[in-house]
């Protein structure tokens, strides 16, 4: 369907009032309305939120392409904004926008919306069309320069969809072949598309471009196509199959950058410069994930952990609960049969102990899969259970994934002379079959009862630690949740708190854990103190924002002191650093264990004593306000 069919005279608002990025999807909204597309207005809003809540429309270059497809659509339909000083509408660049267009999709309309959205995107990627808009005085004119655009574009998009195949036209001539993907398959998945096709035709270069948009794999390349490739250009947000280019000089980058620096490129594939790719066993890869080389052993480790924690905050949880319906059972005292004594108890004991138990094979399992992929997956996970079963648990399995994933990487390499035609052996038979042999031995004889000494060594530790010890260790892991709010610092503390709870689950929960969530928890609630507190040493934005913080910091969401680290650095990370470090050491002085690695105060209320736990949180927090009320200036009225 082209965008003429869609866009009419009174769909058009060349003079947008709203100031903010709700107001002007309610703004476009009203315009389909008015014209008859809806049949419910209010639904129709919601959709479009929905959509926006996946990930923002706003593609960049300042331009915004709000859509839904949904049921309160009567009809496809187009609408156009545009707001010449532009608003914040949370665009992947970070830049305003100034350009709108709405698209309202029925339900049913064979992805209607997903085709006006590709020819939309090719459009706007070209600055003199943009420019056009920009600067046209009525929606007569606009509606001119689309019909114009699309008519000159896709006419010769069209011809060259009817040639018989996208071969080079000289044989002597460069042939490189791409692939694009963006998140949401939609507007970058296209436009990088666009942009390599229009730099390979300034240079001289022939080029076929795959799209994996939301309509499915278009122009999909051959195995004609790779065979006669120069190289390839992966712009990618996403997975898609990779292996069939096993053995081509490969570059994978953002589809942002093949947006942006598309001529760069294909240039560097000229050059030479691409470095051959080699498959791993595995038919995907994402540009943030494919590349091991790209990646460092601590991306590795958090690739686990996220893999890793549903399991722990199921499994704690449901566990906590088994030991409370006990006591409420008047069952506290039963011993060893604690916490399965009343049937409720025994399943959800059962049930957790099932979901906890699985976390060390699941985090050495994707620790190796982060490094090398699918052929990884199955050696990693034997290792992770000969770690659980071995006894060196947590320890075992971090060391077990990284060995699993390295030994793929070595049969991959000392594979790779084998002939394409044995590549389906290679990952059904040969890596799995050699890498659990060779992962399982090292695992049984050499890491299993090093990593066990130090794992015994680690829980009695643990379960000893009191007095000074635990204070001082809680005042270190609590510290370390407020030094980068997030970060590599912020990570490592996390890290070791959650991976205490599977030695600590038995003796009532991990006193670390507890320090690294009331650490974690103290920024954002000092935030919103102080900005409640000192409000003459806040804008009347930040002071808005921090209302937020409250919600934010008691569901242990250490993120929402970000802004204000960013903004204020040298006063907001040692205010939070001393507040962290002082409920750390608070939750180690009294004692408090708990059994889950996430939740806030919801989880909190699982711990072994609730209200000393909250003390030291809010002791923390009331301090870190203080600090930071005091280093702060006041703020200068104009």
């Amino acid at each position: 369907m082209k965008i003429s069919d869609l866009l009419i005279k009174d769909r058009i608002n060349l003079d947008v009032k709203s100031t903010n990025k709700v107001d002007v999807i309610k703004e476009l909204a009203k315009l389909h309305e008015k014209t008859g597309v809806l049949n419910d207005y209010d639904g129709y809003v919601k959709a479009l939120m929905a959509r926006e809540e996946q990930s923002s429309t706003g593609i960049g270059e300042g331009i915004a392409i709000p859509h839904a497809k949904t049921e309160f659509v009567k009809e496809p339909a187009l609408a156009m904004g545009r707001k010449p000083e532009g608003i914040d509408y949370d665009s992947l660049d970070g830049e305003p926008a100034t350009l709108f267009f709405m698209i309202a999709a029925p339900d049913g309309a064979n992805n209607t919306h997903i085709e006006t959205l590709a020819r939309l995107s090719q459009l706007l990627l070209d600055d003199d069309f943009k420019a056009a808009l920009e600067n046209a005085k009525t929606a007569d004119e606009v509606l001119e320069i689309i019909n114009k655009a699309e008519a000159e574009k896709f006419a010769e998009e069209e011809k060259k969809e009817a040639a018989p195949a996208q071969t080079p036209s000289d044989e002597n001539a460069p042939y490189i072949i791409a692939a694009t993907a963006c998140p949401t398959g939609i507007a970058h998945t296209y436009m990088a598309a666009e942009a390599l096709k229009k730099a390979a035709d300034e240079m001289g270069i022939n080029i076929k471009v795959e799209t994996n948009g939301a309509d499915g794999r278009k122009n999909v390349l051959t195995d004609e196509d790779i065979k006669k490739a120069t190289g390839v250009i992966l712009a990618i947000n996403r997975n898609i199959e990779v292996d069939r280019f096993d053995g081509k000089p490969l570059i994978q980058v953002e589809a942002k950058e093949g947006i942006n620096n598309a001529k760069a490129l294909i240039q560097q594939v000229l050059d030479g410069k691409a470095p051959i790719f080699h498959a791993s066993g595995s038919s995907a890869a994402s540009s943030e994930s494919s590349s091991s080389e790209k990646k460092g052993l601590y991306k590795h480790l958090l690739s686990g952990v996220s893999y890793m924690l549903p399991l722990v905050i199921s499994g704690g949880i449901l566990i906590a609960l088994a030991f409370l319906v006990d006591t409420l059972s008047g069952n506290g005292g039963a011993g060893a049969e604690y916490g399965s004594k009343a049937p409720l108890a025994k399943m959800l004991k059962d049930i957790g102990g099932q979901a906890f138990g699985l976390f060390v094979p699941v985090l050495a399992g994707y620790i190796a899969y982060s490094i090398s992929e699918r052929a990884a997956l199955a050696a990693g996970l034997v290792a992770g259970a000969i770690a659980s079963a071995g006894g060196s648990g947590f320890i075992g399995a971090l060391l077990g994934g990284f060995l699993a994933g390295y030994v793929v990487q070595g049969l991959v390499k000392a594979l790779s002379g084998m002939p394409r035609s044995l590549s389906g052996l290679k990952m059904i038979l040969l890596y799995p079959v050699l890498s659990v042999l060779i992962t399982g031995v090292a695992m049984v004889l050499v890491i299993n009862p090093f990593a066990a000494i130090i794992n015994n060594a680690l829980n009695t530790w643990l379960n000893g630690m009191s007095g000074s010890s635990a204070v001082l260790l809680g005042a270190v892991l609590g510290g370390m949740m407020a030094i980068d709010m997030g970060g590599p610092v912020n990570k490592a503390a996390y890290v070791f708190g959650s991976g205490t709870l599977a030695a600590t689950m038995t003796s009532g929960g991990s006193l670390p854990m507890a320090a690294v969530m009331a650490g974690g928890m103290v920024p954002p609630i000092a935030i919103a103190l102080a900005s409640s507190i000192f409000k003459n040493k806040f804008t009347d934005e930040e002071r808005e924002a921090g209302l937020t913080n409250y919600i934010m910091g008691f569901s242990f969401i250490t993120e929402g002191a970000i802004p204000y680290a960013a903004a204020d650095p040298t006063r907001v990370i040692p205010a939070s650093v001393i507040g962290s470090a002082i409920a750390g050491a608070l939750t180690g002085l009294f004692n408090i264990k708990i059994p889950a690695p996430h939740g806030g105060i919801l989880v909190m209320a699982l711990s072994n004593n609730f209200f000393l736990y909250l003390v030291a949180v809010i002791i923390g927090s009331i301090v870190a306000a203080f600090v930071l009320g005091t280093l702060k200036p006041v703020v200068k009225k104009d």
